[in-house]
């Protein structure tokens, strides 16, 4: 079994730990996901909320993501890190930002979503499997 993982925000004051194996392991390139990581994607690892306990307080807002649903973002008011977001339609899982962990290398990317939101000068690994929007379910 794979040893917890864990992280937080870049002062301290919130932590969080995952137990479990993760959902999936992802990057997306929509427009919402740009603007947080400040580059051309964000990188996520989705976790059950079951398994993820998060120490300290979070602040957070939501927005409409390119698909229609509502995702709330949760970040550290004092630092502003983001940390994980969670979604109206799935709320049983919650996505990590990969940056966020205590040890990123752990990190597998398995495919991309919004590809036609992406930029050329972003370049992603070609091996990996890549979806215009989100994958079918």
């Amino acid at each position: 079994m794979t040893s917890a993982r864990t992280g937080g925000c870049a002062c301290g004051a919130v932590r969080y730990e995952i137990s479990g194996e993760p959902v999936a392991m992802s990057h997306c390139q929509c427009r919402d996901c740009q603007r947080i990581s400040g580059t051309g994607h964000g990188s996520y690892l989705t976790v059950m909320r079951a398994g993820m306990k998060v120490t300290g307080q979070t602040a957070e807002w939501e927005v409409v993501a390119d698909s229609g649903n509502v995702k709330t973002r949760a970040f550290c008011p004092t630092c502003g890190s983001p940390l994980y977001l969670t979604f109206a339609a799935m709320p049983e899982i919650a996505a990590v930002h990969t940056a966020s962990l205590d040890d990123p290398s752990r990190f597998s990317p398995e495919f991309l979503t919004y590809r036609i939101r992406g930029y050329d000068w972003d370049t992603i690994d070609p091996a990996i499997a890549a979806f215009d929007k989100m994958p079918p379910g």
